[in-house]
C-alpha cells in the first residue's frame, strides 16, 4: 500500500515538473535585463485601456499591469505572460513577430468573456 502511494506521488511530481519545464518560448523573461521600453496596461470593468498594444521584436520591455476598477488580471499565453493585482510588472523580450491574444485572467463578472485585447510584436 505504501509503495503504491509513493509511486503515485512520484508520478504526480514528475508530471508537475514536466509541465513547468522549458520549451520553446515566444519571449524570454529575465528581470535582470534593463528594459529599453515600458508599456502600461490598465484595466477597468470589462475592458483594457486599448484594443491593441505594440512591442518591438528583440527589445526588452517592462510591462506593468494596473487594475483601476474591479478585480482583473491579464494573460497572454503566446508570450508566457500573466500579471494580476492592483499593480504588477515583468520585463520580457519578445522573440517572434506576431499577434498575441490578451484576456482577463480573473473571473470578473458578466463582461469577463468580452474582456479581450491583443499585443502585436512588430519587426
Amino acid at each position: 500500500m505504501k509503495k503504491t502511494i509513493a509511486l503515485m506521488a512520484t508520478s504526480v511530481l514528475l508530471l508537475l515538473l514536466a509541465a513547468c519545464g522549458s520549451g520553446s518560448n515566444t519571449s524570454s523573461e529575465d528581470n535582470n535585463i534593463t528594459p529599453e521600453a515600458e508599456l502600461t496596461i490598465e484595466a477597468t470593468n470589462y475592458q483594457f485601456d486599448q484594443p491593441e498594444y505594440h512591442l518591438k521584436k528583440g527589445v526588452p520591455v517592462k510591462i506593468t499591469f494596473k487594475s483601476n476598477e474591479g478585480n482583473h488580471g491579464m494573460l497572454v499565453p503566446g508570450l508566457r505572460l500573466q500579471l494580476s493585482g492592483k499593480s504588477e510588472s515583468k520585463t520580457i523580450v519578445p522573440k517572434e513577430v506576431g499577434e498575441y491574444e490578451m484576456s482577463c485572467s480573473i473571473m470578473c463578472g458578466t463582461g469577463h468573456t468580452a474582456m479581450l485585447s491583443k499585443i502585436i510584436v512588430d519587426e
